[in-house]
Order: C-alpha cells, then sequence, then structure tokens
C-alpha cells in the first residue's frame, strides 16, 4: 500500500525525521490559509498523487506571494497530471500540500526497503540527491553507499555515522544525519514499510538536515497491525479492479495484455502468465483466488477480469490439492453463466475430483474449452484470440 507525500512525513516525524511545516488542502481558499499560517516568505504548493516526477509534470510550484499560492493552487488542483510514472492516462489531482520553502544547499539521497536478498534492511545514501537512483546505480554506483543492518543487532549508531559522512557531511551536521538515519529505520521498522524514500534529502544554507520530500510504501500483509496506517489508504489512487479485487480476498493486479488468468496460487499464477507468452500472447492479469475459492469468489474473479477492455480471452488454471476441481468447476459454469462471457474460455483442471470437474465443464452447454495441460490450455486461449480477431 502507497501512501501520499504529506503523510509519509507525517509518521516521519513522530520518530524524530525533521520536516518541513506543511498543511494539506483540498481547496484554493484553504491552500490560502494554509500559506498565510506557514508565514513564509517562500512556499511551495505540490500536487499529492501516487507517483513520482510530480515537478517535471508542472505537479510542483514554488511561490513568493500569497496571490502566487493561488494562482498555483488553482493551476494545480483539478488538473491531470502526467509524471513518467502515472502513464500517458495521468492522475487527477484532488488534493495539495502547501509547505515552507527551504534554502537548499545541498541535495542528497536516503532509502531504506528491504532487501530480499539479505533478509535484511538495506540503507543507501548517495550525493546525488533530486536524481532517479536506478539512473545513479547504472551510470555511477560508486556514489551509492549502503549499508544493511543485521536483524539481530538492529541499528548501531555506526550505521548512521557512516552514511553520514558517506554523504560528504561533518561535525552537527553528520550528527543531525544520523539521528534523521535512525528515524527512518526505526520509521520502517515500526510500521511494516517495506520503502522508506527521501529524494531529496537537503542540507539548508543554516545546516539543518531535512526530508524535503517522502515516500513510503507498506506490506499489505501487515496492515491489519496498523489500523492508522491502513486509514491513509487512498482509493482514488488505485486502480478500481484491484480495489474491488481485495474486497474479496483476491489477488488481483492489473496489466497491458490480452488474456485474462485466474489461477489459485501465486506461482503457478506467475507460471501461467509467462506460458502465454511463451505461447504469443501477454496475459492481461495476475490474479490468484487463492486456496479456498468458493463458487462467490469465482464469480467475482470473472467480473473483475472481464471489467478490463484489453481482455479477449480467459484462461482458468487450477490445480486441485484442498481445493475440489469439481468445485472449482461448477463455480466457472455459474459464474460464465451468471456473467454472459463472450470471450473464449479456456479452462485448465489438475489434481483432486479432476475427472469429475471435467465432466461438469463438458455437460454444461458452455462453449468452454478443456485442456490437460497447462502449454495446451496457453496454445489453445492464445490461438482461439487469433481466430476470433
Amino acid at each position: 500500500m502507497n501512501i501520499h507525500e504529506y503523510q509519509a512525513k507525517g509518521l516521519l516525524a513522530e520518530y524524530g525525521v525533521k520536516v518541513p511545516s506543511g498543511s494539506v488542502v483540498y481547496s484554493v481558499d484553504e491552500a490560502v490559509k494554509a500559506a498565510e499560517d506557514l508565514g513564509g516568505p517562500v512556499w511551495v504548493v505540490k500536487a499529492q498523487i501516487h507517483a513520482g516526477g510530480r515537478g517535471k509534470g508542472g505537479g510542483v510550484k514554488v511561490v513568493k506571494s500569497i496571490d502566487q499560492v493561488r494562482e498555483a493552487a488553482e493551476a494545480i488542483l483539478g488538473m491531470t497530471l502526467i509524471t513518467h510514472q502515472t502513464g500517458p492516462e495521468g492522475k487527477l489531482v484532488k488534493r495539495l500540500y502547501v509547505e515552507d520553502g527551504s534554502d537548499i544547499e545541498t541535495e542528497l539521497y536516503l532509502s531504506a526497503v528491504i532487501d530480499r536478498g539479505t533478509s535484511r534492511v538495506a540503507l543507501m545514501a548517495s550525493t546525488e540527491g533530486g536524481m532517479n537512483i536506478e539512473e545513479v546505480a547504472a551510470e555511477t554506483p560508486e556514489k551509492i553507499e549502503t549499508v544493511t543492518i543485521d536483524p539481530v543487532a538492529g541499528f548501531q549508531p555506526f550505521h548512521g555515522r557512516r552514511l553520514a559522512y558517506g554523504l560528504g557531511l561533518a561535525g552537527d551536521q553528520a550528527k543531525a544525519a544520523a539521528k534523521l538515519i535512525k528515524g527512518v529505520y526505526d520509521a520502517l521498522m515500526a510500521t511494516d514499510a517495506s520503502l522508506v524514500e527521501i529524494n531529496p534529502l537537503v542540507v539548508t544554507k543554516d545546516g539543518d538536515v531535512i526530508a524535503l520530500d517522502a515516500k513510503m510504501n507498506f506490506d499489505d500483509n501487515a496492515l491489519y497491525r496498523h489500523k492508522a496506517v491502513e486509514e491513509m489508504r487512498d482509493l482514488d489512487e488505485e486502480d478500481p479492479a484491484e480495489t474491488e479485487a481485495s474486497k474479496h480476498d483476491l489477488s488481483y493486479i492489473k496489466l497491458d495484455g490480452t488474456i485474462g488468468c485466474m489461477v489459485n496460487g501465486a506461482g503457478l499464477a506467475m507460471a501461467t502468465m509467462d506460458i502465454v507468452q511463451l505461447y504469443g500472447s501477454s496475459p492481461a492479469n495476475f490474479l490468484d483466488v487463492g486456496g479456498g475459492a468458493t463458487r462467490e469468489k469465482v464469480t467475482e474473479a470473472f467480473k473483475i477480469i472481464l471489467s478490463d477492455s484489453n481482455v479477449q480471452g480467459i484462461l482458468v488454471n487450477i490445480f486441485g490439492g484442498i481445493m475440489r476441481c469439481d468445485v472449482i468447476a461448477e463455480g466457472v459454469v455459474a459464474a460464465a453463466k451468471e456473467v454472459s462471457i463472450s470471450v473464449p474460455l479456456v479452462v485448465r483442471l489438475a489434481g483432486t475430483n479432476v475427472d469429475l470437474g471435467k465432466k461438469i465443464l463438458s455437460e454444461s452447454g458452455l462453449p468452454i474449452v478443456s485442456a490437460d495441460t497447462l502449454a495446451e490450455a496457453a496454445e489453445k486461449v492464445v490461438a482461439a484470440v487469433k481466430d476470433a480477431a
């Protein structure tokens, strides 16, 4: 789960990370009032969407008068902001963040992320603040300082000092940076975040070390432990189909292909997507119905798949272990009748009660194509879509 910049800054501030003062607003008048309360003389008006590159897209304005605050708010609020992360469709700006301007001396980079390769938290810092860290890693990797934290020992003072010195800081600035870095680590651990990114982390001309921007992502599976974080979820920023899927305990991610996939098990779903690609097409989604799919759950899965206008065919790939193939077959038939599927549907069943499941499909009277192997299923659905085109 992602949250907005102002929400991330609010969380980080609770753990000792210094951030500029600011307020979230939803109207032009609120933006003007927030600026007046902050006092100025410089303000920054920022679009709040779940995407980077807002400044390049015109979603961040530095202003020096209340009239300019109003003009910036009128221009940004309600605009469709297009960045390299939103795609060409962009995102509608429904809220702004008005914060104090900062007198920047140096821009740096700092992040904390779960490193699955080492099963540790990796802290990364770079003197190349304001740039995409991917570009820095590819072109000048020597400019990235990385430390990994042993989960048993936890964060130690030398970790903060090493990163601060790697950023070229010394004296009081190094101490302030080390304190801020520890706050970032503490916030990530306490909230079950999967990523905390501060880009840029700035040193002001007064010597302060401040998180000028902030991004946080969270492990969805841990949200039940963090109700306050879960309440920060902005459904307007999420794909409506993915939001609907989460209501029915379905793992769904929309992709750009034409073959809708419904599978039980994440690993099997990945394999199904790969083999669709192998046979000359591409998956329209990742959809894992889980190990206990009911008729109702399968029906909702079909509805979500078909809500994507790009879907030209559907591949159902179920391995019946705990879940019986006959139950899945009954669910597929019932769902197909209820939602009136008008695209080719190929079903591959394997495992418990597979023969009974196939019998149910064949006697359904519906144009369901059965397959014995995953390769056969992928080949048939891709061919069926081509024939229907």
